[in-house]
């Protein structure tokens, strides 16, 4: 593929893994508006879940992103993509747990390993790059 294609693709990636994490903020902020009462005790509720305990958050995160690929989750698969950089996971890190994710879950895994996450994290780790 000519560079020049690869690289206009990879634009229309990035827009995509931009496109879905600003959709979901979006969500989340109409969701707290309409029910405030819940989305206050939900949102309590995960930021506990993933705070460092007995498990560090890291491995929490590895842990919900394998989730999230089992499940098909697009957007949780992009966010635990994030949540894993941000914690420090490297490439081959994530690479490994979606083989194990795989093992489990199939064909189904596989393909959202081999595409989502793997242009989730080409596009987050440059976007990480770049802040720091």
């Amino acid at each position: 593929m000519p560079q020049q294609e690869q690289q206009q693709q990879q634009q229309q990636q990035t827009s995509f893994i931009q496109q879905a994490l600003q959709e979901y903020k979006e969500g989340i902020g109409i969701f707290q508006e309409k029910i405030p009462h819940i989305a206050r005790r939900y949102n309590a509720f995960t930021e506990a879940c993933f705070k460092s305990g007995e498990l560090q958050a890291k491995e929490k995160q590895r842990m919900a992103l394998a989730l999230s690929v089992y499940a098909q989750d697009e957007y949780c698969i992009i966010y635990h993509t994030k949540g894993c950089l941000d914690e420090g996971c490297t490439e081959k890190e994530i690479m490994e747990i979606l083989g194990v994710t795989a093992a489990f879950g199939g064909g189904a895994a596989m393909s959202q390993a081999v595409t989502l996450v793997r242009e989730a994290v080409q596009e987050l780790s440059t976007d990480n790059q770049m802040k720091q």
